[in-house]
């Protein structure tokens, strides 16, 4: 990295530390929707939810939901973890054999976090503190001190989009994540390259847009990152009412954008089918009926189903392999698989119509 890169890294990451910091006081200062959450909550996490502290629940600035199913007795990494929302509803989802750790560089945030974790373990009834948080920056991982291969599953909520090197976070993630683990994340996405100068406007960046990448060079930076097979989730268009932010932005699209990307070394560059089936057997408590892979897969209780060899190790060599039956091998290649669904959260539906009025 350069001096100068650095400089700018260096000047970028403060001005988010004053924006969240400072500026900001709740999510009902921010003047764009793209830092909320508006999707709708299921029954176990809206739970969850309403065991946190109304202090900590007035600094979340996420755009979208990030507790991915069957988490119970995992490590988990949350990365910029603010005041800890998500983090104290993950701890609550691992159980007391779990464990979650939260990761901010905004000293008022994580004071409010720290303050609350013994009145959230003792509301969760813990008997012991499961979950912790340190100040450190997101695209430095391998500085924390954490060891390779230590993390079952890694969260973020519409943080990345902060961060100038956005390379190093996908690749520090992939590093500590164990083989078979996931990154499971919500971001802001632009349909195109934006300018660089809207990239150093200090606002626009604080309300997650300006620093959001080109949906594709998104998917280039996670492949190069050695997540091979990256998945869209859920998608929702953003809305955008201030002028200014209007006028900077011109005529880009941006949408909020969930992810899983899994650490498994044998995937395929492609979508390839060897004939395998798998049939989920409905065993996760927070799905009876179905589990929802991606936004292309969607599994039925009792139903056989055709999967390419990408899915088949996404649910046979994760935490997923125990709630599914398996058919097939690798000895038969069909060549590619058709219908594994598009990467891409501006396609399918009007993905330009605004789906909120309003922040929050």
């Amino acid at each position: 990295m350069s001096v100068d890169a650095t400089a700018s890294s260096s000047s970028l990451a403060e001005s988010v530390k004053r924006y969240y910091g400072e500026t900001l006081e709740s999510s009902g200062d921010l003047a764009t929707d793209a830092c909320c959450t508006i999707e709708a909550t299921p029954p176990h996490l809206a739970k969850a939810f309403e065991n946190i502290h109304p202090d900590v629940v007035a600094r979340y600035f996420g755009c979208g939901l990030v507790a991915p199913l069957a988490i119970e007795g995992a490590r988990v990494l949350d990365l910029g973890s603010g005041a800890g929302r998500d983090a104290f509803a993950l701890a609550q989802l691992v159980g007391p054999k779990g464990d979650v750790v939260g990761v901010d560089m905004t000293k008022q945030q994580l004071a409010v976090a720290r303050a609350h974790t013994d009145w959230h373990m003792d509301r969760f009834g813990h008997d012991r503190t499961n979950v912790a948080f340190i100040e450190g920056d997101i695209q430095a991982i391998g500085e924390l001190g954490f060891e390779d291969d230590s993390f079952d599953v890694i969260v973020s909520n519409c943080v990345i989009n902060l961060c100038e090197d956005k390379a190093a976070v996908l690749n520090g993630a992939f590093d500590v994540l164990k083989p078979g683990g996931e990154f499971y994340f919500a971001d802001v996405y632009a349909d195109r390259r934006l300018p660089e100068e809207t990239r150093r406007d200090e606002r626009a960046h604080g309300e997650c847009l300006a620093g959001a990448l080109y949906w594709n060079d998104f998917a280039s930076l996670a492949r190069a990152a050695g997540f091979t097979d990256p998945r869209l989730v859920t998608h929702r268009a953003l809305a955008i009412h201030d002028k200014g932010l209007i006028d900077l932005f011109g005529e880009a699209r941006f949408q909020s954008a969930t992810y899983r990307l899994f650490k498994n070394y044998e995937f395929d560059g492609s979508c390839e089918d060897y004939g395998q089936r798998v049939r989920y057997r409905g065993s996760i408590a927070e799905a009876p009926d179905a589990f929802p892979l991606d936004k292309a897969h969607e599994f039925v209780v009792g139903a056989w189903s055709s999967v390419c060899g990408n899915t088949y190790r996404m649910l046979n060599e994760t935490r997923f392999a125990r709630h599914f039956d398996f058919d097939g091998d690798w000895s038969g290649h069909k060549g590619l698989f058709p219908g594994c669904g598009s990467l891409s959260p501006f396609e399918g539906g009007d993905a330009g119509a605004p789906i909120s009025g309003g922040c929050c």
